[in-house]
């Protein structure tokens, strides 16, 4: 257990600073839009904000299925 939370931890650093450098570059965005999911609307939110995240969240979520996906192939060969 051990082992998998070292191994994402440097994702997770390498997403939080990806988000914090995101925040800190559309402080002067003007083109917004909303997000619409299962009937409910969000606030209006900068494109780029919304791509950035979503491209983060992608990056995270596909090291953390990768590393579970490693994890149990390496208990089965054990």
């Amino acid at each position: 257990m051990k082992k998998f939370i070292l191994s994402n931890l440097s994702s997770l650093l390498i997403n939080i600073f990806l988000l914090l450098f995101l925040i800190f570059t559309i402080q002067n965005n003007h083109q917004k839009q909303t997000v619409k999911v299962l009937e409910m609307e969000s606030i209006e939110l900068p494109i780029s904000f919304i791509l950035g995240t979503s491209l983060i969240a992608g990056s995270f979520s596909g090291k953390l299925i990768y590393t579970i996906l490693k994890f149990k192939n390496n208990k089965k060969n054990s």
